[in-house]
């Protein structure tokens, strides 16, 4: 038979060989070196489901990193990333997190006075906001500073991509976590607009925040991902069904055109195992969050590619237990997006 471009593929090339039959989620992982090493300093952010996946690691034994820790009765995973940021879902809101530490970026909507506190617009679920304009000044210039010694500090950095519909303030394009309104603050549509970020638009910010990082931190390894959890509601006139497709679809092929543009950035494949085609139901009853087992199989993936933690996880059972119950806990939390499917 004549040579062709597909001879010599390999079987994970072909549907029949590794989809059909022989699939396994750790085939998809492509990585041409460890992803995670026993030396790592882990940094994330993302969307939520960036925060199940911390305990999973740490569970391993992965140095995560912490600078800043938020309050008790945090409903929001302020506490669950390695500076108190919480859910950051799109690359533009990362940008410009680096972006005001860095003191380039000043948001002229920064703060929403009310009666009995200063809320934080870009952290509007804190459980214990400010009580003076002066105490917020404070705390803000202090996370800033954590955010800037996180990144200062790891050596991996995991961003997990999770949505394009923002909403975005018209003084100056500043990205909110949550559309005013829902969790704090009073949506105005003279102040506040929505948008749905095109691919080249993403994989923009992606390059950015990536740049920007790696100032900070020369030779920061960079690992992207795309969430699996499918939206709580969409802003267009489309089915959030629909509108999650679209979404997850941006994302993905965004970050493929980001990994081609910075050939050293790993792509992994968590959207993918957790969609893909096994026999394993990995969401839970409403159909969108995940299952802490898919978490788990997700994590395993990316371990089955990575060298052992220097510390070894393995040896403090209960400590594991521990972790990955946290990690339950986590995915049964509120994050800001749930607060869009209020009336």
């Amino acid at each position: 038979m004549a040579k062709h471009p597909y001879s010599d593929q390999p079987d994970r090339a072909f549907w029949s060989r590794a989809v059909a039959s022989n699939w396994s989620p750790v085939d998809l992982v492509t990585a041409n070196e460890p992803i995670l090493r026993a030396d790592s300093r882990v940094m994330s952010a993302g969307s939520c489901f960036a925060a199940t996946i911390v305990p999973h690691l740490e569970a391993a034994g992965y140095h995560y990193v912490r600078t800043e820790t938020a309050e008790a009765n945090d409903r929001f995973h302020y506490e669950s990333y390695s500076a108190a940021y919480g859910n950051i879902y799109t690359p533009r809101q990362w940008l410009q997190l680096i972006d005001r530490a860095e003191g380039r970026f000043h948001p002229r909507e920064d703060r929403w006075a009310t009666a009995d506190a200063v809320i934080d617009p870009f952290r509007p679920g804190l459980p214990y906001p400010a009580e003076s304009e002066e105490e917020f000044d404070l705390l803000t210039r202090s996370h800033l500073d954590r955010v800037l010694a996180a990144i200062g500090e790891c050596n991996v950095f995991i961003f997990t991509l999770g949505l394009t519909e923002s909403w975005v303030s018209t003084l100056d394009g500043a990205v909110f976590p949550a559309c005013p309104g829902t969790i704090a603050g009073a949506f105005d549509r003279e102040r506040h607009r929505f948008v749905n970020f095109t691919a080249s638009e993403v994989v923009a910010d992606i390059l950015g925040f990536i740049d920007r990082m790696r100032a900070i931190r020369p030779g920061l390894k960079i690992v992207l991902t795309v969430s699996p959890v499918g939206m709580v509601a969409t802003a267009t006139a489309e089915h959030v069904y629909t509108a999650t497709v679209y979404n997850k679809s941006v994302l993905r092929a965004a970050a493929g055109e980001a990994v081609a543009a910075r050939p050293d950035v790993v792509y992994f494949p968590s959207y993918e195992i957790a969609t893909g085609p096994g026999v394993e139901n990995h969401f839970a009853d409403d159909r969108r969050t995940m299952t802490v087992d898919a978490v788990k199989t997700v994590v395993d993936a990316m371990l089955s590619s990575s060298e052992p933690a220097a510390s070894g996880g393995e040896g403090d059972r209960n400590r594991r237990r521990a972790l990955e119950q946290l990690s339950r806990e986590l995915a049964e939390r509120e994050c800001e997006e749930l607060m869009n499917d209020t009336k």
